[in-house]
């Protein structure tokens, strides 16, 4: 079993920044691929991006990219999320997920791509 704990929401104000974090336990955490999803007010769940088992790949959403940099720590069993110049339209419920993967430069976006969810952290960004 895998246990995954988010941290760094938030409430913070346009323009601003914030890391996120996600911290795995269990199985091997340097064997899964890892993504963070997010789901604003009203929204689905949507992924924001993916990093592969090794780190050496990642995928951003559109709205992600220029912004936001995922990056790990297989030493720590950690994720990270660092989001740039927040905006209103990223208030969200942040998740971080885990997917197993054969292969190190494999990541997942699809939601059912993932095997394991965290509960998520909350982030409101203020106009």
């Amino acid at each position: 079993q895998v246990h995954l704990v988010e941290s760094g929401g938030g409430l913070v104000q346009t323009g601003t920044s914030l890391r996120l974090s996600c911290a795995v336990s269990g199985r091997t955490f340097s064997s899964y691929a890892m993504g963070w999803f997010r789901q604003g007010p009203g929204r689905e769940r949507e992924i924001v991006a993916a990093i592969s088992m090794s780190g050496s790949r990642t995928y951003y959403a559109d709205s992600a990219k220029g912004r936001f940099t995922i990056s790990r720590d297989n030493a720590k069993n950690t994720v990270y999320l660092q989001m740039n110049s927040l905006k209103p339209e990223d208030t969200a419920v942040y998740t971080c997920a885990a997917g197993r993967v054969g292969s190190s430069t494999t990541y997942y976006y699809r939601n059912s791509e993932y095997d394991y969810w965290g509960q998520g952290t909350q982030v409101t960004v203020s106009s």
